[in-house]
């Protein structure tokens, strides 16, 4: 009898690589919106004083949701992380990790930066003030909140959650990525997710992300539903994942405070349709989807979220203090100026960056391996050197001509 981690194998040394997964391109632009008109409608105050609902009554008690596109956002980065990142080596994680975040990300640093200091806004916002140098150069370095440091702009704080874990996965990687050994991992990640918070350790905690673990494991439990087929084992982790996840959109919708009630059956609904929405494209029913457009939309939709915050408080508060628009007009107007940018930031910088950037990391991965390999086999032929010349000599018998020089091993170690 073949086990079904055998004949996952099997499946997947057979299987072709299929149509890119469109269909995640048009979620993830679905998530970067809802998280957009929740910042813009409802996390700040438009003119500075009166409460969000003053100026929309009823689009507030719908786009209060809008956070938990970050909670869609982490289930499709789990589930794309393990499809981009199988059969690779670790080299290979590290170069596509890199030029995909860091590119888009210091330019956007560099607009945000230059938009709130020649427009700041003050009053009613969640995030005010001009960085200066020291604050730009260490939030570059995407390392801001344990360094310290505040964040030009507060959404990056998901971004750290994001490395943190990809510093999971990467252990993985290393160890060479296997259906069996994906499960694994997945199964130990949960369970120290779920017990960590009751160690009352810092450590464990910010390592295993207990808030968000579940959405990054349930995505790679889908991943390898859409890689090897349907099981019981990875139905049960989705399945798992939902219900502490239940648990953990609960405490996060009584930690949004914009003024007014805010029901929690909402958050959980969202959450669950989140986790079937990203389940059927998992099972391959969304495959026939390939409308060449959103694969444009989710390449946007990196650079939209990381400009989208402060530089639309700024368009929007500017603009009602010298137009009076409706707010929700406003509201669209920023968006759709931002989207416009991030289409330039994609196209102008985050590609060439990008390209540019691939290469120097796979040259300098290339010569990290080059220069191990040529180190282990100077150390090789120096330890069979070392261990010919303490063998005592048979008479008559002469050192081997292929014995290396001495010069020739120092080419060698070089």
């Amino acid at each position: 009898m073949i086990r079904h981690d055998e004949r996952a194998e099997t499946t997947d040394r057979n299987r072709t690589a299929g149509p890119r997964l469109a269909a995640l391109d048009g979620l993830r632009l679905i998530a970067a919106l809802a998280v957009a008109v929740f910042h813009l409608s409802v996390s700040w105050r438009i003119d500075g004083s009166s409460p969000p609902n003053h100026f929309l009554p009823d689009l507030t008690q719908a786009a209060v949701y809008g956070f938990l596109g970050v909670e869609l956002f982490f289930l499709i980065s789990g589930f794309v992380i393990g499809m981009s990142s199988w059969r690779r080596g670790l080299g290979d994680f590290f170069v596509s990790r890199v030029s995909r975040l860091y590119p888009a990300y210091w330019v956007c640093i560099l607009i945000t930066a230059a938009v709130v200091t020649i427009a700041p806004v003050t009053g009613g916002v969640p995030v005010s003030g001009t960085p200066d140098l020291p604050q730009i150069a260490a939030n570059m370095t995407m390392l801001q909140e344990p360094l310290g440091i505040p964040a030009v702009d507060t959404v990056y704080w998901t971004l750290f959650v994001e490395l943190r874990f990809y510093l999971l996965f990467a252990a993985l990687v290393a160890f060479g990525l296997t259906y069996r050994r994906t499960v694994i991992f997945c199964a130990a990640w949960m369970v120290v997710a779920v017990i960590g918070p009751t160690l009352d350790s810092r450590l464990v905690n910010i390592i295993a992300i207990p808030e968000y673990a579940p959405y990054f494991i349930a995505g790679i439990a889908m991943f390898l539903i859409h890689r090897f087929g349907r099981s019981p084992l990875l139905f049960a982790i989705v399945g798992f994942s939902w219900l502490v996840s239940v648990n953990r959109v609960a405490d996060r919708v009584a930690g949004v405070n914009p003024g007014f009630e805010v029901p929690t059956w909402p958050g959980i609904v969202i959450v669950s349709l989140s986790y079937l929405v990203v389940l059927v494209i998992a099972l391959g029913w969304t495959d026939r989807i390939r409308w060449s457009w959103l694969t444009t939309a989710g390449a946007l939709t990196y650079p939209f979220y990381l400009l989208h915050q402060r530089i639309g408080y700024s368009l929007i508060r500017h603009t009602h203090e010298r137009t009076g628009l409706p707010a929700w007009l406003l509201i669209a107007g920023a968006i759709l100026v931002v989207l416009v940018m991030a289409w330039l930031v994609h196209r102008l910088a985050e590609r060439p960056l990008g390209r540019l950037l691939r290469r120097v990391l796979r040259k300098s991965v290339a010569d990290v391996r080059r220069d191990s390999e040529a180190e282990a086999r100077a150390e090789t032929v120096q330890a069979g050197h070392s261990e010919g010349l303490g063998k005592p000599r048979r008479p008559g018998v002469s050192p081997s001509p292929r014995q290396p020089s001495s010069s020739r091993l120092q080419d060698v170690s070089r």
